[in-house]
């Protein structure tokens, strides 16, 4: 069964940067198309970005040119850089398989304030 462990969150002054990162176990983490997501006190989870085996990416527009997600198969892990963040950002940040999601793990807390 797939575990994931999410980490790098922390508290960020608006405008700040943060490396989150992801650690999957199982096998054929290489083939698996990963994604991010977050989920804001009060609110549903959203997808942010999703990353596939050969490396093309997509965001939701509102991170577009904010946020890069990036992968190393040898590592078998999953980053979200963040750069020019916003209040609004933050949220409990998760990954997952885009296309067949496995049981969450237990996030990583980004809280983005003055």
């Amino acid at each position: 069964q797939v575990q994931l462990v999410e980490s790098g969150g922390g508290l960020v002054q608006p405008g700040g940067s943060l490396r989150l990162s992801c650690g999957v176990s199982g096998s054929v983490f290489s083939r698996r198309v990963m994604g991010w997501y977050r989920q804001a006190p009060g609110k549903q989870r959203e997808f942010v970005a999703r990353i596939n085996s050969s490396g093309s990416t997509a965001y939701i527009e509102s991170v577009k040119g904010r946020f890069t997600i990036s992968r190393d198969n040898a590592k078998n892990m999953v980053y979200l850089q963040m750069n020019s963040l916003k209040p609004e950002d933050t949220a409990a940040y998760y990954c997952n398989d885009y296309l067949r999601p496995t049981n969450w793990g237990q996030g990583t807390q980004v809280t983005v304030s003055s």
